[in-house]
């Protein structure tokens, strides 16, 4: 069984992703930069040249060549949850875990991002807490829905957040071996 970690851009999907396959002895996989491999080129490239609606044909893509996969930690990109297909593929073995945090934090960790380099294709066109909350309304039942187990990495580190993970997932993993 994978472990898929769902959210919105800086939840904590890629961090905690990278500490829990290292521990757990898995694979990682990182979407988005498996459609970047796949495009030869930045998401951000791929946005401004071709347009989010080829970038979501790429994810669509890359997550249908994962069905099937095994073993692994699996960090999706944001908006993973907007195509119904690519939820149940990646529910299809795997444990989803939404990532969450509040606005602020969220917003913290986009400027930190930024500051280190770390570009984000806009998905609004507006400011960054304006477009968190519209992008955020839309997205939070999607994630609720897709989820087995959610967590806040709001108030805990990247590796509290992973122990976390890690404890859930293997309990899941137990249950469905019994």
């Amino acid at each position: 069984m994978n472990i898929v970690l769902i959210g919105y851009r800086c939840s904590g999907k890629s961090s905690s992703g990278k500490i829990i396959a290292e521990k757990m002895g898995r694979g990682f996989i990182d979407i988005d930069a498996m459609i970047e491999e796949k495009a030869g080129c930045p998401i951000e490239e791929i946005i401004a040249v071709k347009g989010w609606e080829h970038f979501r044909v790429l994810e669509k893509e890359v997550i249908k060549a994962l069905t099937g996969t095994d073993n692994l930690v699996i960090a999706t990109g944001g908006g993973v949850v907007i195509d119904e297909d690519n939820v149940k593929n990646l529910k299809k073995n795997g444990f989803v875990v939404w990532l969450k945090a509040d606005i602020d934090i969220l917003k913290e960790r986009m400027e930190i991002d930024e500051i280190s380099g770390i570009t984000r294709p806009s998905l609004t066109g507006e400011d960054s807490v304006e477009e968190v909350r519209k992008v955020l309304d839309i997205r939070e039942p999607l994630y609720r829905r897709a989820r087995d187990f959610e967590l806040d990495t709001g108030a805990i580190s990247i590796g509290e957040a992973a122990d976390l993970i890690m404890k859930k997932a293997s309990i899941r993993i137990h249950r469905t071996r019994s």
